[in-house]
Formats: structure tokens, C-alpha cells, sequence
């Protein structure tokens, strides 16, 4: 008897191309080479989409467009400020960004969920809470989805306490990044195992990279304690067919975030290509 051959399904590679040069014309020669015709936007130029300027969005667009390049989603900074600044000022910088993200024509956005430095998670809850639905709800007026990245330092940074905010929001305009490089570096040594179920429902976007638990190291998807094969296999089974985004932080961090170098980004890119053939993910 001969054994069916494993049904493959369709994922979007995308980029934070930023990670790869600060020039958008670069960022597209090597996500292409890599087989990517999608960007996530963090940054052009070195300017943060939030402060970027109509002629520079202008500009941005003409490349991508030149270039038969789409955008998978705006990376902002939204909520990675302290909880307790001006919760409206937020909301400001976040119009801002939606209007990035509508000349992008990508209907995601990544945001974060505060600072909490110095609280405990429980006494800052409330205050997140409240700035994370208003946020909610000014992305469900403008057509939008947020995506909280789980991250060091904010409040969602564990499988529960993001599970909490979009419960407790409870907004189809708020969903989650999952993120299983930061899971790691928060102590959440076998993010599968503890938050994928937890989650799954919720889960909208992969951001794709790994690390170390000993050292919190940031290493290419498969070579860390991330769990990141296991995570590609559950998604594949169960029917996921959107963007995986590689943000490989291979080499430094700047003010924008980390950053990789062609170098490095397109040797994160093959491990992760690797890893999805495996579980039967063709990446286009």
C-alpha cells in the first residue's frame, strides 16, 4: 500500500525589513532573493512609521509598489511606552499609524501593552486594561486589527497575561502576534507547551524567531528552547494560512529595535524555511 503524500499548505513569508537595511530598496532585493514578496514596516530610512511624513510615505509606497511589494503589517511602537503617560496620546500616535497602515494597505497593526516597570502586573492590570480597550476601540473604527507582540517589560509579557488582555478587551479588533523569542527571554521556557492552546484562539500573526534560555540569546527558529518546530506543526494541522514575519535579531539592536544585516536575516530565513518544509508549510 502506498502511503498518502502529505498535503501541503500555503503560509505568506514576510520580513521586519528593517532588520535588513534602513533603505527600503534593500530591504526588498533581499526579502525577494529570500522568496518573500511581503514587508513588515517598522521603519524607512530610519525613521519610525509613526513619524514618517507624507513624502516619505509617499515615497515608501512608490518602491514597494515599484517593486510588486505588499505589506503584511505596520510594526509600531504603539504601547511600548510607560502605563502611566497620557493614555490619549497613545491613541493619537496610533491614527497616525493607521493612517500608515491604510497608504500600505495592510490591515495590521503590532502594538505592545506598556511598560509596567516598578508595578506588579496586578496593581498596573487595571491601568492596562483600560488603555489597551481604548486602543481596541479606536482600531474597530477605523477598520483595523491590532496585534499585541508579547515583549519583555510590558504587561503581556507571559501566555497568560496576554491571554488576559484580549479576554478581558474582548475585541475582534484586538489579536495576538505570537512570539515564541520573547516567551523565552521572559522565563516561559516551553512557550508550546504552556501557551499555544491557551492562545491559538487568539492568534492571528507569527512573528518568527528563537532563543536561548540560559543566556536569552536570540538565535534563527529551531536552535533555541522557543519550541518553534512544534509551534509550525500545531498551526500547519490545524489549518493556519497566514503570515509568518521573520524578525531574527541576529546581530544588534538599535532605537527601532533589532536588527540582523542580509547576512544574518537570510540565514534565519533558510533555518525557518526548513523547519516549515518539515511540517509541510510552503512558504510564498
Amino acid at each position: 500500500m502506498i502511503a498518502a503524500k502529505q498535503q501541503s499548505i500555503d503560509w505568506t513569508l514576510s520580513g521586519f525589513g528593517d532588520e535588513i537595511d534602513p533603505d527600503p530598496e534593500t530591504q526588498i532585493a533581499v526579502l525577494q532573493a529570500l522568496g518573500a514578496r511581503h514587508v513588515e514596516v517598522r521603519s524607512a530610512w530610519g525613521v519610525n512609521v509613526v513619524d514618517l511624513d507624507d513624502a516619505q510615505l509617499s515615497a515608501l509606497v512608490e518602491r514597494l509598489s515599484g517593486a510588486d511589494m505588499a505589506v503584511s503589517a505596520v510594526a509600531s511602537p504603539i504601547g511600548k511606552v510607560d502605563v502611566d503617560e497620557d493614555p490619549e496620546s497613545e491613541v493619537v500616535r496610533l491614527e497616525r499609524v493607521i493612517r500608515v497602515a491604510r497608504a500600505l494597505q495592510t490591515q495590521y497593526i503590532r502594538i505592545f501593552s506598556f511598560f509596567i516597570e516598578g508595578r506588579s502586573p496586578e496593581i498596573a492590570r487595571d491601568a492596562v486594561l483600560t488603555r489597551m480597550a481604548r486602543l481596541a476601540e479606536t482600531a474597530a473604527r477605523q477598520g483595523v486589527i491590532l496585534l499585541h507582540e508579547n515583549e519583555k517589560g510590558i504587561y503581556g509579557d507571559t501566555p497568560e497575561r496576554v491571554l488576559d488582555i484580549v479576554e478581558s478587551v474582548g475585541s475582534p479588533a484586538l489579536r495576538v502576534a505570537w512570539d515564541s523569542a520573547n516567551f523565552v527571554q521572559v522565563g516561559v521556557a516551553r512557550p508550546h507547551d504552556s501557551g499555544f492552546a491557551l492562545l491559538r484562539p487568539h492568534l492571528e500573526y507569527l512573528q518568527v524567531k528563537d532563543a536561548i534560555a540560559a543566556t536569552g540569546e536570540v538565535v534563527p527558529a529551531g536552535q533555541g528552547d522557543g519550541q518553534v518546530a512544534l509551534t509550525i506543526q500545531a498551526l500547519a494541522a490545524d489549518g493556519y494560512t497566514g503570515f509568518a514575519s521573520l524578525e531574527p535579531h541576529l546581530a544588534s539592536a538599535h532605537e527601532l529595535g533589532g536588527f540582523s544585516g542580509p547576512a544574518a536575516f537570510g540565514a534565519a530565513a533558510r533555518a525557518f524555511r526548513t523547519i516549515a518544509e518539515n511540517a509541510g508549510v510552503t512558504l510564498r
